[in-house]
């Protein structure tokens, strides 16, 4: 059975040394304090909208640590390699100064299909949240590019991304609202 939902994306909470770098896979902690606001703000919302006690994290630790917190409250806790970061190949991790105009420059010219660093393409991870299938959960959280493919995809652009319409990352521990198809009710 099929039908629209609405699913509660949350960027994670700001990540511990990403300051002036490049950070897609590179698997950063935060402040457990900082992951426990976010939990209890996620926590809230869910009751407050009568959504069920169930939460999909990314496997990185700055989002799957904020899942940690709901499940020691009692929520099931599901982690789901699709709402990983984009992965920047040798980019990640480095300091964005360490880039080259002229890398940056090439992944800029063919935004859709060129692999920063040689890691993943956006088209790649469009259709990475494209499959995403979150079953009965409405609550995830996840990373500021797997939110702005998101939004890109919600706006039903009809032809490819290029990185002068790329929507602008959620700030950190920001829900968006993201109105998807589902395979399950």
């Amino acid at each position: 059975m099929s039908g629209d939902i609405t699913l509660h994306a949350w960027r994670h909470p700001r990540a511990e040394g990403a300051e002036g770098r490049c950070i897609g896979r590179t698997d950063l902690r935060v402040d457990p304090r900082r992951a426990k606001r976010l939990a209890h703000r996620i926590r809230s919302f869910a009751r407050r909208h009568a959504l069920p006690r169930s939460v999909i994290t990314s496997p990185l630790e700055r989002s799957r640590a904020v899942g940690r917190w709901l499940a020691r409250w009692g929520w099931q806790h599901r982690v789901d390699a699709a709402l990983s970061e984009l992965d920047f190949g040798a980019w990640d991790g480095q300091p964005w100064a360490a880039v080259t105009q002229q890398d940056f420059d090439a992944w800029c010219a063919d935004f859709a299909q060129h692999a920063p660093g040689g890691g993943e393409c956006v088209a790649a991870l469009l259709a990475r949240v494209c499959g995403f299938e979150p079953g009965a959960a409405r609550l995830v959280v996840t990373h500021g590019g797997w939110l702005s493919a998101a939004l890109w995809l919600q706006c039903g652009a009809s032809e490819p991304p290029s990185s002068e319409r790329w929507p602008a990352a959620p700030r950190h521990g920001r829900r968006v609202a993201l109105q998807r198809q589902s395979s399950s009710s």
